[in-house]
């Protein structure tokens, strides 16, 4: 048996019981109440006259009410069922806006946490964006300078026999040599803004060829050669050629910002 069915069984009780004690009251103050006696009328004569009479008035006396009772002390009621049932009512009641409120500042902070993410989102979107363009843009200026450095060594170039020469012209350049050209064994070399370190690697002298060897080198910005390319030249033979590519790559030259491309032009005699 729940609380709730317990205290409907005591207000109950109670209620049967207050009812019963008033009943048994009102009885007995019936039983006690005093029946009045009826009275005899009384002759009344009124002078001497012989026929004079009165008649017999009947005078009827009050009736005595009953002396009142003390009214018997009211009982505090129980608590009824509607009582009950409001109080439960407000109790629901209560319980539920707490729970529409605890759901709506969930929503709220759900609502909080979906706008930071999109902002997050956008913000890295637009970073990604500034970098795309800064790098495409980094990348036009170095293709605009290399086009510029090239322009520039074919103006400085030995009749052929020097290189036609490709850098980007941004390198730290050495100084005495800002045109980044020169000769060196009888061999030619073209980096834009840069200078050798010693002398040009020569062939090895194990060819039977007369003629150039033009060979694209790819310097980075510590001046070592990481790349070759056969470039051009008048002549053909792939033995010469690998030569050629062989010394390449040994060359060193002076320092700059970043990788730069450039030529040697090999030329080869008959021993």
């Amino acid at each position: 048996m729940t609380k709730k069915q317990q205290r409907h069984i005591i207000a109950s009780v109670c209620t049967l019981l207050f009812l019963l004690l008033v009943f048994l009251l009102l009885w007995f103050i019936y039983l006690e109440a005093v029946v009045p006696e009826e009275q005899e009328g009384v002759e009344v004569a009124f002078g001497e006259v012989e026929n004079a009479g009165g008649y017999m008035a009947q005078q009827s006396e009050a009736v005595p009410l009953p002396s009142p009772q003390p009214a018997a002390p009211q009982q505090a009621s129980a608590p009824s069922d509607n009582d009950l049932l409001t109080q439960e009512d407000e109790e629901s009641l209560a319980l539920r806006k707490q729970q529409e409120e605890a759901e709506k500042a969930r929503r709220q902070a759900e609502a909080d946490r979906l706008q930071r993410e999109r902002e997050e989102q956008a913000r890295l979107e637009k970073e990604r964006q500034e970098r795309e363009a800064a790098e495409a843009e980094r990348k036009a200026k170095e293709a605009e300078a290399i086009a510029k450095a090239n322009a520039l060594g074919s103006l400085f170039g030995n009749n052929g026999s020097d290189a036609q020469g490709s850098g980007d012209g941004q390198g730290a350049g050495q100084k005495g040599n800002p045109v980044g050209h020169g000769s060196s064994g009888g061999n030619n070399w073209s980096l834009a803004g840069r200078g050798i370190h010693g002398t040009l690697p020569r062939p090895a002298n194990t060819f039977n060829q007369e003629g150039q060897v033009i060979v694209e080198i790819r310097v980075n910005a510590a001046g070592t050669v990481i790349n070759v390319a056969h470039k051009g030249g008048n002549i053909s033979d792939k033995q010469t050629i690998q030569l050629a590519l062989d010394a390449a790559r040994k060359a060193k030259f002076t320092e700059g910002d970043h990788d730069q491309i450039g030529t040697i032009t090999y030329n080869f005699k008959f021993n």
